[in-house]
Parts: C-alpha cells; structure tokens; sequence
C-alpha cells in the first residue's frame, strides 16, 4: 500500500508560515490565534485528500484551484455555531457595543438586529438574551426585532423550533438558562413570548437584498467562505445596511482589513467594526448632478453618460424630487414604449408609473425613509396579444447627493424571466434526481459522518490509528463477552420460558377452580385493594374485573353495602381469625338477596398478607 503523502522536512514551519500570510493576503482570513499543532494537522488532512506533498505545493495548487478555499477552511475551521461562542467577544458586545446602541437611540425607538449567516439559531437567541438583559424583558417584546437568516433551509428548520439539548446549551451561563430557557421532556426551549422577537427567514448573500436600518449586523465566520469579490459585494451591501451609528461583528478569523473604505475597526482583537462614511455611492451619484449646457465638457460627459445608460441590458428610469422623467435607458424605453418626447414629463402622467407596478407609493416611502425598496415577482405582458409575460425585479433607490440632499430616484426594472424559467428545470431536474440521491447516500455516509463531526464540537476529535487500533481490539474483547452473556441469557430465557407455562397452567387451574365455586370470590391485599373478582362475583354484581382491579373493596358500588364489612375486615387482618357475617343486597338484575360473606385470611412467612371473602347467597329460611 502506498503511503499517504505527507509535508516533507523542506515544508515545515517556513513553508506553513507563507501558506498562512498567503491565506492571509489572498482571502483576508487570519488564522494566528489557532494551536499551530492543530491547525498544522487539519491542514495536513487536506492536503493527503488532495494528494499534495508540502505546504508550498499546497500554496501553488490553491493559486491555480480557487475552489479548494471551500472545502479548507471546512477542514481547518470547526463549521458549528454554539451559544456565546468566543465568550470575550460577547463580553465586549454585551458590556460596550449593546449599552452603546441602546444610548443612542430614543426611548421608543425599534432597536433592529441582523444575524447574518445564523445557521441552527445559537447566536441569534445569544443576542435575544444580551438585548433583554440590557433593554429588560418589556422594551424588548416592544422595540426589538432580530432577523436571523442562512441559506441553509434546514438549519433555519432547528433555529425556527429554538429547541436544544443538554450538549447544546452547555455553554450558556447558569442564570441565563435558567431565566430565558424553559424545559420540555429531556430538552430546552427558548421563551415563546420572546422568541416571537426573532424572525427567522431564507437568505443568499450574494443574491438577495440586505436587510436594512440596523443597529448591529452580525456576520460571524461566514464570509471566509467567499473569494473576494463576492465578500466586496457583501460588505457593499452590509456598508448600506448599517445605520450610521451601527456596528458590525464578525468572527475571530475574518480580520476585514482590505475593507476598510467601508468599516473601520472599535475592537479589532474581538472583530467588531463601525460603519464610515465612504465615497463609493457618491461618486456614482455625481453622474445625475446638472451638467452646464453650454459647456463642451459638460456636453460630452451628458452623452456618455446617456450611452452608458442605453447599453445597460437592465431597464432603468431616473426621476428627479419633483416627479419628473429625467432618464430611460434604451432597454427602459423599449420595454415600456418610452420615447425621447417622455423624457421632462411627469411621471404620473406615464403609463409606467402604475404598469408594471405602482411606483407613486414606493416613491414617497423611500424618500421618507431614505432606504430602498425591491418588489419581487412582479409579472408584466407588453403590448400585443402574443407578448411574452416577463417577471421582474423592481429595484426604487433614493438619489442622494454629498450634502445629503435626496435629488430623486432610480428605478431598476431587473428581468427575472430567464431565472424563474432556470429555477422550475432546475426544480424538475431536482426531482428526477431524488431518486439517484438516495442510491447515491449509502456512497455518502463516510462524508456525512465527517460532517456531524464538524458540527459537533469546537475541539479537536481527530482521533489516531494507534487509538482506532486500540478501541477495535477493546470492543472484539466486548464482543467475545457478550457472545458468553448471550449464551447465558438463553440458557436463562429456556428455564424462564418452561416456569412461564408452568405458571399458565397453574393459572388456568386457578380459574378453572374459581369458577366451578358456588361462591363468589374476592381476594383482596391487606390495603383492601381488589386483586382477584371472579366470574361468579362479575355475575352476581354486573361489574367485570377491570373494572374494580386495584380499587379499594370499601369504595365499591355495587348491590353489596360493603362499609358494613369494614369492621369485620380490619379485625380479620389484625388477628388472621376467619369471620362470616350476613348482609341484605341487592344482585344485578335488582332482586333483594340475603348474602352470607365469609372472611379468611390468608398470610405469608410475615404475617397475614390479604384476606380472601366468599360470597354466596344465603338459602330462605
């Protein structure tokens, strides 16, 4: 057998010290404050996956394989989330961001909260406990709302129930457990008057819009598992989403240094940032600002920015505060049969400012809120009777110049035809391939035994040969024992058996004698609870012995008057003397009888252990 490749003398602290700045540089990811001797491990892991030799060749075949970042930095880093994880990090949260948010904001005021990336809920019922520890349980139910998102439809399945075992709420402190937790069977279970606080919801980073007006965002250990471009146009996003005052938290590997146009660091060492004030949507805003007619300069930046318009392939009309048309792009015109003529019109004078969607509404709310606004799924058929029905993305952003002055909007009309087309085959393509799924799990199992692994713990449970070696001669030695207990536990279980039909039978002989008796029978412990009523006691009464098994002889109601008996059965019992007494009664089928009842006892090596009483109806005299 081959051996497996490993780092060779010449790759060792040098050569992983490069790997890391590389992974540094590249990706943004600092991993210093990891166990050198395990990170070294994990990444040696990968590498006898990938069949590469030393650290440097694993550097060169990142450079030239950019999607093995991914399945890394799922090797390296533990993919689990755990309430409080990073402990100080909360810390630093809970006694400096928190209070500081709830400082600044007025009295009434909604406090929002965005955790980004949430996987099974953990952080985001952290963060429901730390605001209501600092706004109290009142102003939380009223001001607070955490939205809590992950494109993992079955993880928001597990945060949704706010559900959790022993293991998993190991690491919240005593006294925050016991006030927010409450227990169901073996589980715990996040209070269901603040949970309904968290709004739990689906979520692509890269495709859906944020979540705006926030006061934190949090963003923990998620953004590593983008390249860079993608992780530019996340934080663009976040950048947008954050309040002016807000702040963003993110996890001890993301260090966000190549972003620091849009987040400046409060607390580096525990990744919290705060949002700047950057020059990137200005910049693009300039482009609307009023260019001089009668200057040759102004003139040709007009028409270039006119062109650039005209070959966007998305459909955009600019309008100005007033309401006016000032742009279409060629796409817009042609679309919604705009022409030059239209451009310095009102634009609640146009068609297109109620068809495809009512723009005048959305206008007036963005600019009151200064937020965008993104109006999904909205359907549109162009002139003709065989148009083609178009689905789309409507896209109202404010305008906003360097004074913060609001000069208009832009409307984006994004054609989302062609996605909805790809998503019913891909769903089509989805279903015909669950059944190749399920062949395929039994392949699957080494991975997703690796997965729970990961899952499962923040600690190191790489296990050696030698300790697999070791537990598989343990458990063959298991083995041969309990083979020994099993021939044991037969042997038992064949005398067992032979004593069960022997006890049948006796039982069958004590039932046949039972019921051959004239007497009814009632055979009672020394509570007076009934253990045995017999046939003839069933057919005297008209109660089965179902019915009274268990139950206190006294407390009967059948035709019998039994509280006449008590005393006669408490001294039975306390002198194991037999007794016989006559009473009136009444059978079932409501005839007057005159009973005679006889009392014995029957006793044990400790005394008398339950009485038995013969009930028989008494010849006329």
């Amino acid at each position: 057998m081959d051996a497996e490749p490993t780092p060779t003398a010449e790759s060792s602290t040098s050569e992983f010290t490069r790997l890391l700045e590389y992974l540094k540089a590249s990706r943004g990811f600092d991993f210093g404050a990891y166990k050198v001797s395990t990170l070294m491990r994990r990444v040696q892991k990968r590498m006898r996956e990938v069949g590469v030799q030393s650290y440097a060749q694993y550097a060169d075949y990142l450079e030239v394989q950019p999607n093995e970042f991914g399945p890394l930095f799922d090797t390296v880093l533990i993919n689990v989330t755990s309430f409080f994880r990073d402990p100080d990090a909360w810390q630093f949260l809970s006694e400096h961001i928190l209070p500081r948010i709830v400082r600044e904001k007025a009295p009434d005021a909604p406090i929002r909260i965005w955790s980004a990336g949430c996987a099974t809920g953990e952080e985001a019922y952290t963060l429901a406990m730390l605001l209501t520890e600092a706004v109290g349980e009142e102003d939380f139910r009223k001001r607070v709302k955490i939205y809590a998102t992950d494109a993992d439809e079955e993880a928001l399945l597990v945060a949704r129930q706010g559900t959790y075992d022993e293991r998993g709420i190991a690491s919240i402190p005593p006294d925050l457990l016991q006030k927010y937790f409450d227990v169901s069977a073996s589980r715990k279970v996040f209070r269901n008057e603040l949970r309904r606080c968290l709004i739990f919801g689906r979520h692509d980073l890269i495709q859906d819009a944020a979540i705006s007006r926030l006061d934190l965002l949090v963003c923990r250990n998620t953004l590593m598992y983008f390249n860079t471009e993608a992780q530019d146009r996340i934080l663009a996003r976040f950048h947008f989403a954050v309040n002016r005052t807000g702040y963003l938290f993110l996890g001890k590997a993301e260090t966000l240094l190549s972003h620091n146009s849009n987040f400046k660091p409060v607390e580096l060492k525990h990744r919290v940032f705060s949002r700047t004030s950057t020059n990137n949507l200005r910049d693009r805003l300039l482009a609307l600002a009023p260019t001089p007619a009668d200057s040759e300069s102004g003139a040709r930046h007009l028409r270039l920015r006119e062109s650039a318009l005209d070959a966007s392939p998305v459909a955009q009309v600019v309008v100005d505060r007033r309401g006016y048309l000032v742009l279409a792009s060629g796409m817009a015109r042609k679309l919604f049969n705009l022409g030059l003529n239209d451009v310095g019109r009102l634009l609640q004078d146009l068609e297109i400012s109620y068809r495809p969607v009512e723009l005048r509404s959305h206008l007036e709310g963005i600019y009151e809120t200064r937020a965008p606004v993104v109006v999904k799924d909205v359907e549109w058929r162009g002139p003709g009777a065989d148009a083609e029905v178009r689905l789309f993305e409507v896209q109202v952003a404010p305008l906003i110049d360097v004074k913060e002055t609001i000069l208009g909007a832009c409307i984006s009309f994004v054609d989302q035809t062609q996605a909805r087309q790809l998503r019913v085959e891909l769903e089509r393509s989805n279903q015909e391939l669950e059944t190749a799924y399920e062949e395929l799990q039994s392949g699957n199992e080494e991975l997703e035994t690796t997965n729970e692994e990961l899952q499962s713990t923040v600690e190191e449970l790489e296990t050696t040969n030698e300790e697999l070696q070791s537990a598989n001669e343990e458990l063959e030695t298991m083995n041969e024992e309990l083979q020994s207990t099993n021939d044991e536990l037969r042997n038992l279980n064949d005398r067992l058996q032979l004593r069960t039909e022997e006890l049948n039978q006796f039982n069958g002989y004590f039932q046949t004698v039972l019921n051959t008796l004239r007497a009814a029978v009632v055979v009672m412990d020394r509570a007076l609870h009934v253990r045995v009523w017999s046939e003839k006691a069933q057919d005297f009464w008209g109660v089965r012995g179902d019915e009274v098994q268990g139950q206190s002889f006294l407390n009967l109601d059948i035709g019998l008057p039994v509280e006449e008996l008590r005393l006669a059965l408490r001294e039975a019992l306390a002198d194991g003397r037999e007794r016989e007494q006559s009473l009136d009664g009444v059978n079932r089928r409501g005839k007057q009888v005159r009973c005679r009842v006889r009392i014995a006892p029957y006793c044990a090596a400790a005394g008398v252990d339950g009485l038995i009483l013969l009930i028989e109806e008494a010849e006329p005299g």
